[in-house]
């Protein structure tokens, strides 16, 4: 297509030559008394000079006009170029690792005039790994009032960084200013969320967050199920003093947490300590019809209220099935001891200390040892349980 056009425009200039050459026209210009003539091809070509001449002096002086203004665009062109080099240099040299050349980096874009509030967010975050807290502060302080990204970048890292330094009500606040910017309902500031309600003990919010990051899939299902089971113990050791709200917490807990073993341990213990001895010793036997778990059998022999024969029973049912494990073994000899069945008792307790020797099964031993009137085997059995705590 190219060797077209040029192939046309020399056809035409050879045409416009070949007429010109033809061309007996003249031009004549008077000025009185003054007489020029001249041809018509050479007046063209004159005024073609003229022309061109005229354009190219034109040309020079707007040049030299806007030279000055030239070379202070091309100087703060080659000084952004330059804040730029930096900014990248300094990204790079945070994410390995080297946080000294990174806030150098950094500033050296800012005083280049790379005014970008990611050059004081790399910055802050540099100065806040070297533990240099006010340089840090006085980075973020630079970065306000910038773009709505970079006020954004702002607010979460001042955030993160109150979390670092256990200030979760000062995070908490500092995210909510989000809300103006419309990104506090976003993962990443829903997880800041999340360590902070978890760092201030409010575990409502907790669960709260914990269901809206998992229907945004920023976080496992496994990874969910555990900080509910977290916040839902938190729950149950807040109760500790208050019967009825500790009823009422336990109501509103979800039953698939109500089976776990480790949250029906944690309930009993305090549903006994409040005395609500029946109530915990229903509690550890669903769960361990549930699933059998070995430290929480052992609570079964704690829940001690009145007669016992009924949890003897069951738990020599259970027996027949676990007959070697030393928390059931351990639980039927303090159950047994408690009942006044001596014998049964040591027999139980000796067994399981041949499983797996407990400082729990030494003391139950000793005070099985002072219930017959024998002080030096109950000092004997207190002096091993004393032995294996030191271990």
């Amino acid at each position: 297509m190219k060797f077209l056009i040029w192939l046309l425009a020399l056809f035409a200039t050879a045409v416009a030559v070949a007429v010109a050459a033809h061309n007996t026209g003249y031009v004549v210009m008077v000025y009185p008394p003054h007489r020029i003539s001249m041809s018509f091809n050479f007046f063209i070509l004159g005024l073609f000079t003229v022309f061109t001449l005229g354009y190219l002096l034109l040309r020079m002086v707007s040049v030299a006009v806007n030279l000055p203004q030239y070379v202070r665009a091309f100087r703060a062109e080659r000084a952004l170029s330059k804040g730029r080099m930096a900014m990248q240099e300094a990204l790079i040299s945070y994410f390995e690792g080297r946080y000294a050349a990174a806030e150098k980096a950094a500033v050296r874009a800012m005083d280049m005039g790379e005014n970008s509030g990611l050059n004081s967010i790399i910055a802050a975050r540099a100065a806040n790994e070297l533990r240099e807290f006010e340089r840090r502060d006085a980075y973020l302080a630079e970065a306000e009032g910038k773009t709505v990204g970079e006020e954004t970048m702002r607010l979460l890292a001042k955030a993160e960084f109150n979390l670092e330094q256990k200030q979760p009500q000062t995070a908490l606040n500092t995210l909510r200013q989000l809300s103006e910017f419309g990104v506090n309902k976003h993962s990443g500031a829903l997880s800041l969320a999340l360590k902070a309600q978890q760092q201030a003990r409010n575990w409502d919010a907790v669960l709260d967050l914990v269901n809206q990051l998992e229907k945004r899939n920023s976080i496992n299902a496994q990874m969910a199920t555990q900080m509910r089971q977290q916040a839902w113990l938190e729950k149950l050791r807040k109760c500790a003093r208050d019967i009825e709200e500790l009823r009422v917490v336990w109501k509103s807990m979800p039953a698939e947490f109500k089976r776990r073993n480790r949250v029906a341990a944690e309930a009993a213990r305090i549903f006994k300590q409040l005395g609500e001895c029946a109530m915990a010793r229903n509690l550890v036997t669903e769960s361990l019809n549930a699933e059998w778990d070995s430290e929480l059998v052992a609570l079964y022999g704690d829940c001690l209220d009145g007669s016992v024969i009924v949890q003897i029973d069951q738990a020599e049912r259970w027996l027949k099935i676990h007959h070697d494990d030393a928390g059931l073994l351990l639980a039927l000899g303090k159950l047994c001891l408690h009942q006044e069945l001596w014998g049964k008792a040591k027999n139980y307790l000796d067994a399981s200390l041949s499983l797996h020797p407990s400082r729990e099964a030494h003391t139950t031993l000793a005070q099985l040892a002072e219930k017959l009137h024998k002080p030096d085997e109950a000092f004997k059995q207190y002096q091993l349980a004393n032995q294996l705590t030191e271990e």
